[in-house]
Formats: structure tokens, C-alpha cells, sequence
């Protein structure tokens, strides 16, 4: 792996860090950077440039992301459904795993369906939040989130972009003294 720049903020889903190359966002975790900041200059611009705008996501004040994605933790079909899902299924939408999977065209086999598949792509993507894997649901609800506190943290997200009425105790993110 690419030497990464971290940036980190703290949200109400709890502390979210940013990984950079010089190339792109490569990783978003739930949590503490992973690892000390060993980019560039480059990366460490990028790093921070993600920090802002992911800021600016959770106080609701950005729909879309303009940062390059450093795509090289992926490849073969979770390279192919995380790049159509990102640049398909934008701010307040959803779709199924199996729509997804769909679009895709993902192939059924004798043991793995083309959904389930999706879901384990969505469980390992890298880059959540900016790649918007929270936007994949089950046909039937949430399903799974495999980030931070998992399915409220799903929810969280939903509800900030307006794909999910807020329940009682959903607050929006203040982050004034941040700014």
C-alpha cells in the first residue's frame, strides 16, 4: 500500500479519519487514523481538502464529493460495483443490493447470489461515506453497515441526506466552533 496522509474529524456517529495518497482518497475509517502520516505534500493537501469536505458533508452542507479516489485497494468486481455505485447513486437516493448487483451485471453462481455478493463488496469497501455504500439497502430495510457503531450509523447517514424521516433522538451534526 501507498504511503497515506490522515486527517481526522469528530462527527456524531462518532471520530471519522481520511487516508490519503498522492493520488487520492484511498481509505475512510471509523475511528483513529490508521497508522502515522507517512504521504507527501500532496497527500497531506489531499488529506486535508477530505477533512473539509467530509465536514462539510456531515453538517449538511455538501451533497457530492469532489475528491479524487485513489482506487488502487480495489479491483475486479469491487472495483467495477464500487465505482458504478459512486458515480450513480447520488445524495438522498437508494437502491437494493440486488439492483446494484443488476446494474452490475453481476452473473448468479451455484453459490453466492449476485445481492449477497454486493453485500460483501459493500462491507469491504474502503472508501465509506465518499463511496456511498450506505446508500445500498436490503430489499426489505437497512441491512447491513459493517462501519462504526454499524446499522445506526447507516441510519445516521440516511436520514442526513433525506432517504429516512428522522427518529426522535436524530441530531444534526454542530460543528460551529470546528469551522
Amino acid at each position: 500500500m501507498t504511503a497515506l496522509s490522515w486527517a481526522s474529524l469528530s462527527t456524531p456517529v462518532g471520530e471519522v479519519s481520511v487516508g490519503c495518497s498522492s493520488a487520492g482518497v484511498a481509505r475512510v475509517r471509523y475511528g483513529s487514523p490508521a497508522g502515522g502520516d507517512s504521504g507527501d505534500m500532496t497527500s497531506r493537501q489531499l488529506a486535508e481538502a477530505a477533512r473539509q469536505q467530509l465536514t462539510e458533508y456531515f453538517l449538511g452542507q455538501r451533497t457530492a464529493f469532489d475528491l479524487a479516489v485513489d482506487w488502487s485497494g480495489t479491483a475486479g468486481p469491487q472495483r467495477e460495483v464500487l465505482t458504478l455505485l459512486d458515480s450513480s447513486v447520488r445524495y438522498g437516493q437508494t437502491i437494493t443490493y440486488g439492483a446494484l448487483a443488476s446494474r452490475a451485471g453481476l452473473p448468479a453462481d451455484d453459490s453466492i447470489l449476485p445481492a449477497r455478493t454486493v453485500g460483501q463488496i459493500m462491507g469491504s469497501n474502503p472508501i465509506p461515506v465518499i463511496v456511498p455504500c450506505h446508500r445500498v439497502v436490503a430489499s426489505d430495510g437497512l441491512g447491513g453497515y459493517s462501519g462504526g457503531a454499524g446499522t445506526e450509523v447507516k441510519r445516521w447517514l440516511l436520514i442526513l441526506e433525506g432517504s429516512l424521516p428522522p427518529t426522535l433522538d436524530w441530531q444534526p451534526m454542530d460543528m460551529s466552533e470546528d469551522l
